[in-house]
């Protein structure tokens, strides 16, 4: 069994006070059961509270990206052996804000995939096609494409990947997928694995959905079987939202 993963991505947002009370409060809420599984990935300055609020509980946290290289002349990079160090168990690499903001193309976030899991953690590599894109008719293309970049580098890693599939174009707009949208892309995403290695490896990948998640969509959408879960933006920064998303989800 796959079980099921909610992510909270904080994205460039905190400060020390409410981060101590978010995590509390996150802390206080999550009753982990069997199956289920809680992480939030925080800015690098942050990786330390998150640390030491929420160690010996049953939540786990992230970075929100690492850089590919292992360490050297890149002024202002953070290496995954160094969030690592920091009891990190998971990374989200190629956030489609990365991509469009930052110019990671498929093959760094492929090589950011392979340098997290050298450290020990579990990449979350995000995927997903833009407005055009899927007006265009061209999401499976799209989304394919970047994902056969990962692949191609892990090889027998496979399974050790979490895929979250985030349409751009429902990212931060309160616009989501619907579910049966969501859903399809899912199943392309796993039928793509399966018919390359196999229905173990197929059925052993994590798929998450991300997009405008919150409390009244969460449902519907992890309801469909090949969908595992959420990465949350906006949403995880809101104790009582987030908390009745991790509800949900217990369910």
């Amino acid at each position: 069994m796959r079980g099921k993963l909610v992510v909270g991505n904080w994205k460039m947002n905190g400060g020390l006070r409410q981060n101590d009370a978010l995590l509390g409060d996150l802390r206080a809420a999550w009753t982990a059961p069997p199956g289920r599984q809680l992480a939030v990935c925080v800015p690098y300055p942050y990786l330390w509270q998150a640390q030491a609020a929420l160690s010996g509980s049953a939540i786990a946290w992230g970075a929100q990206s690492v850089s590919e290289h292992a360490g050297g002349a890149f002024t202002g990079e953070v290496s995954a052996a160094m969030v690592a160090e920091f009891g990190c168990r998971y990374a989200i690499v190629g956030h489609s804000e990365r991509r469009a903001l930052f110019g990671e193309a498929d093959a760094a976030v492929a090589a950011k995939a392979v340098a997290a899991l050298a450290a020990g953690m579990t990449p979350i590599v995000c995927v997903g096609e833009t407005l055009g894109e899927r007006e265009a008719g061209a999401t499976e293309t799209v989304v394919l494409r970047q994902l056969d970049a990962v692949i191609a580098a892990v090889a027998m890693q496979l399974a050790a990947l979490v895929v979250a599939y985030e349409p751009v174009w429902a990212i931060g707009t309160g616009r989501t997928a619907t579910p049966e949208q969501a859903e399809a892309v899912h199943g392309a995403i796993r039928g793509a694995i399966l018919e390359r290695y196999g229905r173990d490896r197929a059925d052993a990948v994590r798929i998450i959905y991300g997009g405008s998640v919150n409390d009244e969509n969460v449902d519907s959408l992890v309801s469909k079987p090949d969908i595992d879960g959420a990465l949350v933006g906006g949403a995880s920064l809101k104790a009582d939202s987030f908390a009745r998303i991790v509800r949900a989800r217990t369910r």
